[in-house]
């Protein structure tokens, strides 16, 4: 396999990221055109993961109607900045086609250093998000002074090797392990699609369920807004707004993809049907987990799903539901994982060259970061406290302050009037919403902590 040489600009490509190919260019699978189906799925699963399980608890707190509205506005927020760094990219001719180095060409060393620290922060958080959810399903959870039964122990009952900390390790070693060794992102494109279609299952199975108990008539009415009589203060809505803004967040994976294809076009054509897709996705499931749960929405709505919900085959449905989205949730996994991987090399190694012990290397990296992410899943098990903190700081940053500065900063010239007002309110709009929800989530973390 080729290695990639460092960019121009001063900004390095790390010596683990296959070298971009060249069009019309043949390297065996390397020089295969990727086609835009392929596209869709890679960025479809990179945009759906883990924030599918929280949008009905944001739901649940910002009402029917504000919370569908968020939905098409991030959806409109995430197409208008993946334009702006697809058309960035290279627009001084040196062809810097990566975040990094657009950011690099926008502010320097500095602007790079900024979104690598910001990947590897909200990738890592993720990934360690992902496993959380993994052992809430397998081994059961606590959630607001309830239990929640995990899927082998309610098939098996308690025993030392369905234990949280040893079911994750098996799934981390045997399930996840041989999919992160994987060299290249085009290898994933079939565990893409799988991923893609599991969440449809997935959605399709609690739409379903919600509808089949809304005949039965053992569903609560909807709000459509949000209930300030039960709130400790209005701004406790802004702290589900974090939760759809990192739904939306795939930005690190553009560039990568984008490579892959033979005209930025093409890019663009699969970026907005990824973006269509995976809006329906998440309103259909936001609206019917809701729907499907009331007020007692928690906030992985997983967690829900270990009793009866009036369907006749419920107990069957229950383990449909959350085997096939941790499945998913593995598949994702690899995608994410190679960002992060790229990521932290890039910091460790900015000026690589290509040693001998490149595969050790290779190695070495893959397994630090997936025991540091298993590591952190065990001590850290509330989904909603880090989603809340990521939201507000470095998702935000990656999806949408970064891709206003480049524009804003417009180095090369390029920016339009239009492009200044859009970016202008991407980023006043950013930073205010980030600012009330970090202020929001200390001010109910410090009452929680006083009560």
């Amino acid at each position: 396999m080729k290695l990639s040489s460092p960019a121009k600009g001063g900004d390095a490509v790390a010596p683990l990221l296959p070298e971009l190919r060249a069009v019309g260019g043949s390297d065996g699978d390397g020089g295969r055109e990727a086609s835009v189906p392929g596209a869709v799925f890679n960025l479809a699963t990179t945009i759906i993961g883990a924030g599918i399980m929280s949008l009905p608890a944001a739901v649940r707190v910002l009402g029917v109607v504000p919370a569908l509205f968020l939905v098409v506005a991030a959806a409109f927020l995430a197409d208008a900045s993946a334009e702006f760094l697809l058309r960035y990219a290279g627009s001084g001719g040196a062809a810097p086609f990566s975040y990094a180095a657009t950011m690099g060409q926008a502010f320097g060393r500095a602007g790079s250093l900024a979104l690598h620290v910001c990947v590897g922060v909200t990738t890592a958080g993720t990934l360690t998000v992902y496993l959380v959810i993994i052992g809430d399903v397998l081994s059961g959870s606590q959630s607001e002074g309830v239990a929640h039964v995990g899927v082998l122990q309610q098939w098996f009952g308690e025993r030392w090797w369905n234990a949280r900390a040893v079911a994750l390790l098996f799934t981390a070693v045997f399930i996840i392990l041989p999919l992160v060794l994987l060299r290249r992102v085009d290898s994933l494109r079939f565990t893409s699609a799988i991923s893609v279609l599991l969440a449809v299952v997935f959605m399709c199975i609690s739409t379903g369920m919600a509808l089949y108990a809304l005949f039965q008539g053992a569903t609560e009415t909807p709000r459509l807004l949000p209930d300030f009589g039960h709130m400790s203060s209005i701004f406790e809505v802004f702290t589900a707004v974090p939760i759809i803004v990192v739904a939306f967040t795939f930005h690190f994976n553009v560039h990568p993809i984008r490579a892959e294809l033979s005209k930025t076009s093409d890019m663009m054509v699969a970026v907005r049907i990824s973006i269509l897709l995976c809006s329906v996705i998440y309103a259909a499931i936001g609206f019917f987990g809701y729907l499907l749960f009331g007020e007692s929405t928690m906030a992985d709505v997983l967690s829900n799903f270990d009793r009866d919900t009036g369907s006749p085959i419920g107990s069957l449905l229950n383990d449909a539901v959350r085997l096939s989205y941790v499945l998913h949730l593995a598949l994702v996994f690899p995608l994410l994982f190679f960002s992060l991987r790229i990521c932290i090399d890039e910091l460790l190694l900015p000026q690589g060259s290509h040693h001998a012990s490149e595969t050790c290397r290779f190695v070495l990296l893959t397994v630090l970061l997936l025991g540091f992410i298993y590591a952190a899943s065990i001590l850290f098990p509330s989904i909603w406290t880090l989603f809340q903190f990521f939201g507000s700081t470095t998702a935000v940053c990656i999806s949408l302050i970064f891709p206003a500065a480049i524009v804003l900063r417009d180095v090369e010239g390029i920016s339009k009037r239009r492009d200044k007002v859009v970016a202008s309110v991407m980023l006043a709009l950013a930073v205010v919403t980030s600012s009330i929800a970090i202020g929001s989530n200390i001010v109910s973390h410090l009452g929680v902590n006083r009560e």
